[in-house]
């Protein structure tokens, strides 16, 4: 499955709920799961970002209607990256190749 990258920060509404943050991310991995996904790491970080989260979907699609009701709820604002696999490079450089 595809695998996304998601590096989130906290809105206002989600620092003042922080007490919250891993009740939420339980929260997030089980809708995930209903939409076909699976949330398979979540970190919270020292930096310019929050967390960052790691997310297998089937699609393009279902990784971002994830995203989308996770950003709904309005305590991260997300930024997501699609990550490729070794072998999915491979691949890759196989096709570019030609």
């Amino acid at each position: 499955m595809p695998t996304y990258v998601t590096l989130l920060n906290w809105t206002d509404q989600g620092i003042r709920n922080y007490k919250d943050t891993a009740k939420r991310a339980d929260a997030f991995a089980a809708g995930v799961q209903k939409l076909g996904a699976k949330l398979l790491t979540i970190y919270w970080t020292v930096g310019p970002y929050d967390l960052m989260a790691v997310v297998e979907a089937p699609d393009d699609e279902t990784a971002t209607a994830a995203l989308l009701q996770l950003g709904g709820v309005g305590n991260v604002r997300t930024t997501t990256l699609r990550a490729f696999g070794q072998e999915e490079m491979a691949r890759i450089i196989a096709k570019a190749a030609g």
